[in-house]
């Protein structure tokens, strides 16, 4: 697995930091922290950690966590721990299932595990709720509510995340992550500084995201929307309009809804389209009415520091600088 930049791992911290979840009494959403060298640890251990597939690999939760790998992870309590969450990644071309097992908890004293289907930060939940499948309300699954009815959750994209609050100490339990291959992946965040990809709806009315939390060149070098292929490439004001199309949109959130959009391409073309975006998060998002087999290649790397200074005169990176 290629080894996360520096600067991926900055704007990460960034989001997290500011994650809200369990707010008040409510199971969901409530304010943590963690210090950056704390949030760097877990990227360290994790993301460059390779782990033979017959050998399962286990090691203790901590109460704010990132997991990138299969494995069993426990946590137990050793005092109480009212607000915890972990963060759970994959590959894009793979989605997370967690299994609970072994829970020891008091949820009649108020201690709850919930599975969330995709990640919460900053009171903004990635994939947003006009990009996912399910209703809000089902991305949510308490073990508490569920029992022993559903001890096995899977996510819907290479994201997802447990809530968990615990009251007495002693009291703990065990999750165990698998990893299993989504043919035709839908709402991704990148784990990697640079890379390329191509995003296939297979005439399905879904729209599909893919977020890089960081800012980034982006080329786009191929798509293909269905109705417009033998037209030139441009962009229209009016792409929504058109029912297939793919926005570019950048800003400091995770929620696509909430991002500012930079363009709207609706014309299928072959041929790169380079553009420089100084945003925390860059996401490539597409719009696909399920009349065509819908499909949009890009590649992207970091930005360079130099490279920041000198967008930031421009309007697009004027807004993400500042908000």
């Amino acid at each position: 697995m290629r080894v996360m930049e520096r600067t991926f791992r900055e704007q990460l911290f960034f989001l997290v930091l500011s994650l809200s979840v369990l707010k008040g009494d409510t199971r969901y959403i409530e304010n943590n922290e963690i210090s950056k060298d704390e949030l760097f640890s877990f990227f360290n251990s994790e993301l460059k950690r390779e782990t033979p597939e017959e050998f399962i690999y286990r090691r203790p939760l901590r109460c704010l966590d990132m997991v990138a790998v299969e494995g069993q992870f426990t946590f137990t309590a050793e005092r109480p721990q009212l607000s915890c969450a972990v963060f759970f990644m994959a590959e894009p071309n793979e989605v997370i299932s967690v299994d609970y097992d072994n829970v020891d908890i008091d949820c009649r004293a108020g201690d709850f595990i919930t599975v969330f289907d995709g990640w919460v930060m900053k009171g903004e939940k990635f994939p947003s709720s006009q990009d996912h499948p399910l209703p809000l309300y089902e991305r949510y699954v308490d073990y508490c509510d569920s029992g022993s009815l559903r001890k096995s959750v899977r996510s819907s994209q290479n994201v997802a995340m447990v809530f968990f609050r615990i009251h007495n100490a002693g009291s703990s339990f065990t999750l165990t992550v698998r990893k299993h291959i989504n043919p035709f992946p839908c709402n991704v965040i990148s784990q990697s500084p640079e890379g390329s990809y191509t995003m296939v709806i297979p005439q399905q009315h879904r729209n599909c995201s893919f977020s890089i939390i960081y800012p980034v060149a982006i080329d786009v070098s191929e798509f293909s929307l269905g109705h417009y292929n033998n037209f030139p490439k441009r962009a229209l004001p009016g792409c929504a309009e058109s029912g297939d199309f793919v926005q570019l949109l950048g800003g400091s959130g995770i929620d696509t809804s909430k991002l500012l959009p930079i363009t709207d391409l609706c014309i299928s073309f072959t041929g790169p389209t380079h553009m420089k975006i100084g945003c925390d998060n860059t996401v490539v998002r597409m719009v696909s009415s399920g009349n065509y087999v819908s499909r949009v290649s890009f590649s992207y790397r970091v930005l360079g520091s130099q490279e920041l200074q000198t967008i930031k005169l421009n309007n697009v990176e004027d807004f993400c600088f500042n908000n």
